[in-house]
């Protein structure tokens, strides 16, 4: 079979997108894994299907690079609306429905795409380090020295401990500077460190302003470039109104075959 896809990226974290709105593509795990391998596929954090949903623009299906379908992915929705643009569905505002349920999106002058992510009840706050799910799972821990850290054998070691490994986690390293933060992600289905981790940046800047009730815009820096996220602030681990914003950069389209 020759697939025909389109490689897109946000802030380094990269993805394969097929459109699939005639309901035609049915890839395995090993094909999935494949596409997304460096040395032998197209090479990718994840795979994305763009689908047809009654009452919306479009649906979202992600998966890991490991081929199984996962949660929320906060940069790859952003590629995916830019990926839906450029094929034909041109909107001023988007509504599309992922796995974690309905998101609003619009495309901006600057070339951002601003995605509007699912709420935030509920904040475990640990002796070092606080546990919550923005569309995915995330084990936030605030560091200093962040570009000295060995985020691969430190994340997967929080990753594959008694507690996560079954159900695994994302964990993200954290450290405050002036006036952003700079987040770097170890990521479950990846299984290592990824330049940028939209679901996970989201969860860092919620953290950050834990205690600050109202509206807040949070500056980001990962090792891809530059995000920003806003939210409200309700109190009591309550947020609401929380967008991701940053770019989905189009980097190349072909035809691959599968066996």
């Amino acid at each position: 079979m020759d697939l025909q896809f389109s490689k897109y990226q946000g802030t380094g974290n990269d993805f394969v997108i097929i459109d699939n709105r005639d309901g035609s593509i049915s890839l395995s795990q090993q094909q999935i894994a494949f596409l997304c391998d460096r040395r032998f596929g197209i090479g990718a954090d994840g795979l994305m299907l763009l689908g047809t949903a009654t009452g919306y623009d479009f649906s979202m299906t992600y998966y890991n690079a490991d081929g199984t379908e996962s949660s929320m992915c906060g940069n790859g929705g952003r590629c995916l609306v830019q990926f839906a643009h450029d094929n034909g569905i041109k909107k001023e505002q988007y509504l599309f429905i992922a796995i974690d349920g309905p998101h609003e999106a619009s495309i901006h002058n600057n070339g951002w795409v601003h995605l509007k992510m699912s709420d935030v009840s509920a904040v475990e706050i640990g002796d070092d380090f606080f546990v919550t799910n923005t569309g995915s799972p995330h084990y936030i821990k605030m560091v200093h020295q962040i570009q000295e850290l060995d985020v691969f054998s430190e994340g997967k070691a929080i990753r594959y401990n008694d507690r996560f490994t079954k159900e695994g986690i994302n964990v993200n390293f954290v450290e405050h500077q002036r006036d952003q933060l700079f987040v770097r992600t170890y990521e479950r289905g990846v299984e290592n460190e990824t330049y940028s981790c939209g679901t996970g940046v989201t969860a860092a800047a919620i953290i950050s302003c834990l205690h600050k009730e109202g509206e807040h815009t949070v500056p980001i820096e990962t090792l891809g470039g530059k995000l920003a996220v806003s939210f409200h602030n309700k109190g009591g681990n309550h947020f609401d109104h929380i967008w991701l914003k940053g770019p989905g950069t189009f980097v190349f389209k072909g035809t691959i075959h599968l066996k």
